[in-house]
């Protein structure tokens, strides 16, 4: 027995090493950091890529609740990138030796400016560079994406920005998955019934600014006769200028609608009680605006 617990002591320095309590493979060591804002406190919300030398992705991932991430990766020189929403990205080089704990230690990362908002006046979707998309779930496993071709809208920007205005108009029959019969069936009173119901219309005079580059704009869609409020989860992108000097918007957008709230209720049940056609319906946009004038 006193053989045994004498076999069984650990090396004082093997104690006092920072890799005592962890396994790492022959030939690799291990890579850390602490993330925080600039009054200290724990970014948990970033993200991080470790890169080696030609570009590839080696490890990437979120953070810890203290902010923190421990990696092992083979021994060699790596390339770090931290983000976080509403921060300015850090990057940064180091090298990992075999068996030695390479840390980075603390990381603050800086609060990143908001991109300028447009200019109160009136502004236009811009088609040619704005998408629709939705995707659906198909017998509860594949993805069914598709989208609206033919729409237009406008936004009238106000000083300040939560009181600005839009409205959208989409052409129902526009609906597009690529498979011709399928569109049929979601033109058909099944679904759109887009001979009694021929658009989709959006407006909305709600803007709630979330932080940094988020914002909530919160209005009534219609479809299928009926009308319920939504959220849509925006990221403003910017201003920019297209080819001919004008000045551009851009944003993306998110929201999550369920059919059975807009009567959109049509369903058949496959083997096993699957549903053939999900019942929420996740939309997707990337708009682009002109401003006129």
């Amino acid at each position: 027995m006193i053989g045994r617990r004498r076999g069984s002591r650990t090396n004082p320095e093997q104690r006092r090493s920072p890799l005592a309590a962890l396994e790492t493979p022959p030939s690799a060591g291990v890579l850390s950091c602490r993330v925080l804002d600039p009054v200290n406190e724990p970014v948990w919300h970033a993200e991080f890529v470790v890169s080696d030398t030609t570009g590839r992705t080696v490890m990437s991932g979120g953070l810890d609740p203290f902010g923190s991430f421990v990696i092992t990766v083979p021994a060699g020189e790596y390339r770090l990138a931290v983000s976080a929403e509403g921060y300015t990205p850090y990057r940064t080089t180091t090298t990992v030796v075999e068996n030695t704990l390479a840390s980075l230690g603390d990381v603050t990362l800086q609060v990143a400016q908001p991109p300028e908002l447009p200019a109160p006046g009136d502004w236009e979707v811009e088609p040619a560079h704005t998408s629709i998309g939705f995707t659906a779930r198909h017998i509860g496993l594949a993805r069914i994406h598709g989208r609206f071709n033919s729409f237009a809208g406008a936004v009238r920007i106000t000083d300040p920005v939560e009181r600005s205005a839009m409205h959208v108009v989409i052409d129902a029959a526009s609906i597009d998955t690529g498979v011709r019969m399928r569109d049929d069936h979601l033109r058909s009173a099944d679904f759109l019934d887009v001979a009694a119901f021929p658009t989709l219309e959006f407006y909305s005079e709600r803007f709630v600014h979330k932080g940094g580059t988020r914002w909530a704009v919160t209005g009534a869609l219609t479809l299928h006769g009926v009308t319920r409020t939504v959220v849509l989860d925006t990221e403003y992108l910017g201003l920019g200028n297209g080819m001919e000097g004008e000045v551009r918007a851009a944003c993306r957008a998110t929201t999550e609608l369920h059919r059975d709230d807009f009567t959109v209720s049509w369903q058949t049940m496959l083997a096993r009680g699957i549903a053939a056609v999900g019942s929420s319906i996740r939309v997707e946009l990337d708009v682009q605006l002109v401003r006129k004038g």
